[in-house]
C-alpha cells in the first residue's frame, strides 16, 4: 500500500512543480506579446509608407509621360502644318487644335 501512495505523492509533485514552470513561461509570453505586435504594427506601416511613395512618384512620372506626349503632338501638329504650307495647302490653326484634342492622353 505504500507504493502506490508513494506514487501518488510523486505524481502530485510532479503536477505541481510543472504548473509552476509553466506560468513563469506564460507570463514571458504575454509580455513578449505587444512588443511583437508594436513591431508588426510598425512593419505595416512602414510598408504603406513605402507603398505611397512609390505611387505618388509613379503618378509624377505619369504626369511628366503626359506632359511629354502633350508636347510631342504639338511639334507633329506643328510639322504637319509646316509641311502643308510647303506643299501649298494650308490648314487653319483650329483645325489643328482639334485634331490634338481629340487624341486621348494618358490617364493617371
Amino acid at each position: 500500500m505504500s507504493r502506490p501512495w508513494l506514487l501518488v505523492c510523486l505524481l502530485l509533485i510532479i503536477v505541481f512543480t510543472s504548473q509552476f514552470e509553466w506560468k513563469p513561461q506564460y507570463g514571458n509570453e504575454i509580455e513578449a506579446s505587444p512588443i511583437a505586435s508594436r513591431k508588426q504594427q510598425y512593419i505595416s506601416e512602414r510598408e504603406e509608407s513605402v507603398k505611397e511613395k512609390i505611387i505618388l512618384s509613379q503618378e509624377k512620372n505619369i504626369q511628366k509621360l503626359n506632359e511629354l506626349v502633350q508636347s510631342l503632338r504639338e511639334q507633329l501638329l506643328q510639322c504637319r502644318g509646316e509641311n502643308e504650307v510647303d506643299n501649298g495647302t494650308t490648314t487653319p490653326l483650329t483645325e489643328l487644335l482639334t485634331e490634338l484634342e481629340r487624341q486621348p492622353l494618358l490617364e493617371d
